[in-house]
């Protein structure tokens, strides 16, 4: 399984990164060891120096290979490859005059990546390594012979290269490492986000079924019991009223029936791919008939080819929740407004009412919080968990001119034909 199977891996991340890094100080470290052999400027112990930069060359070789293995990255094992970069580069060090070659700065390098990247402790335990290095190549070390001049020349230039390259290393690839870990906290927050939700949820669908189970009882003895009346009293005006108790015991057994059915009913039923203003029309047509007090305009911002979509039932039942939304503010001259772009579907709901209190605006949406009279304060909760598994989203503002707009979000595929 290739690496690229694990891209919420931060450890992973960064272990191919600082493979990365690794191939191109072997580079640049093999290019000066040839640059020294050819042009014998110093005298070193090139096959020392070339087994050290071979078993580099294998590590880099090892690391590329276990990467594609599906196993996760450790932070142990992470630490355990910057142990190996300080190591070899402490090998490197000590067959080129030790402390007193230039390059000795770039325990730093390593050092860097480990804090930006690791757990103190595993920073404290390299930090310890580097240091026990440092200071053995101060007294042990195989010395270079050459001129003072030539040496202080190189000397010079040495740390110069050896700062650039460090500053190049820590600023391009530990930033890097930094902004993916927190990538990854953002994440996980939205993970968190996202399982509070569900358990929300998960709590209401849960009440909900235990009150379907509980209401049948009294609405059956509510039933039996206006039957009896009806055939107790034959005065019409009292027979008008009975039998319109009776209907609506009979409508809320209905709507218990189908809460109970839900689930499977959902999951068997058919799904259609349509165009965007299709579905629009059929859920402003149903809902209108629900609401027939409400008055609406209805405007489409773009022309030419409309974008599709495959709306899952409780899709429509969101939009539904937000068009009473709106309608229970201000029934009057609603604003319906549909557009798009090349990534999502945008429609606005603006309604006239008092709009979005600031003392709650940002609770709105949460279960329990309404700014209403009545209701439980589950509509705009329930819409927006069922547009956020549709991977869009929805957001209420406080409109410039007075109420509020609420705007629905969603992605869409393929367009139409031009309607």
């Amino acid at each position: 399984m290739l690496a690229a199977a694990h891209p919420l891996s931060a450890t992973r991340q960064n272990l191919w990164r600082l493979t990365f890094i690794r191939i191109l100080v072997l580079a640049a470290q093999a290019g000066s060891v040839g640059v020294a052999y050819w042009t014998e400027l110093l005298p070193l112990p090139w096959f020392s120096l070339a087994v050290t930069l071979a078993l580099s060359s294998l590590l880099c070789a090892f690391t590329a290979l276990r990467l594609r293995l599906s196993l996760p990255v450790t932070e142990l094992e992470y630490a355990l490859q910057l142990a190996c970069d300080l190591l070899i580069h402490s090998a490197l060090l000590y067959y080129s005059g030790g402390s007193t070659n230039p390059f000795v700065s770039y325990y730093l390098v390593p050092l860097a990546i480990a804090a930006v990247t690791l757990p103190w402790l595993y920073s404290l335990v390299l930090s310890g390594i580097a240091l026990v290095a440092y200071s053995l190549l101060l007294v042990q070390y195989y010395p270079l012979e050459t001129l003072p001049l030539a040496r202080d020349t190189m000397q010079v230039y040495g740390m110069w290269l050896s700062i650039a390259l460090a500053a190049g290393v820590i600023t391009f690839f530990a930033a890097r490492m930094a902004e993916e870990l927190r990538r990854q906290e953002n994440l996980r927050a939205e993970r968190r986000e996202e399982s509070l939700r569900d358990e929300q949820l998960l709590a209401v669908a849960t009440q909900a079924a235990g009150a379907a189970h509980e209401l049948g009882t009294p609405l059956a003895t509510m039933s039996v019991l206006l039957n009896e009346m009806r055939q107790d009293h034959a005065d019409p005006q009292l027979q008008e009223d009975l039998q319109i108790l009776q209907d609506q015991v009979k409508l809320c057994k209905e709507t218990l029936q189908q809460l109970v059915r839900a689930a499977e009913a959902n999951r068997r039923l058919a799904i259609i791919e349509q165009d965007v203003t299709a579905w629009l029309d059929e859920a402003l047509n149903r809902w209108h008939l629900m609401r027939p007090e409400a008055s609406y305009r209805f405007q489409r911002l773009r022309d030419g080819a409309v974008p599709r979509l495959t709306p899952p039932p409780d899709l429509t039942q969101a939009l539904l929740n937000l068009l009473n939304n709106a309608a229970d503010a201000c029934p009057d001259d609603l604003e319906v407004r549909l557009d798009w772009d090349a990534q999502d579907i945008v429609i606005s709901i603006r309604d006239h009412g008092p709009g979005v209190p600031a003392a709650i605006a940002e609770a709105i949406g949460k279960p329990f919080i309404t700014t209403k009279g009545k209701g439980f304060g589950l509509g705009l909760f329930l819409s927006k968990a069922s547009v956020t598994r549709a991977g869009g989203s929805v957001k209420l503002y406080s409109h410039e001119q007075g109420g509020t707009l609420t705007e629905l979000r969603l992605p869409h595929g393929k367009r139409g034909d031009e309607r």
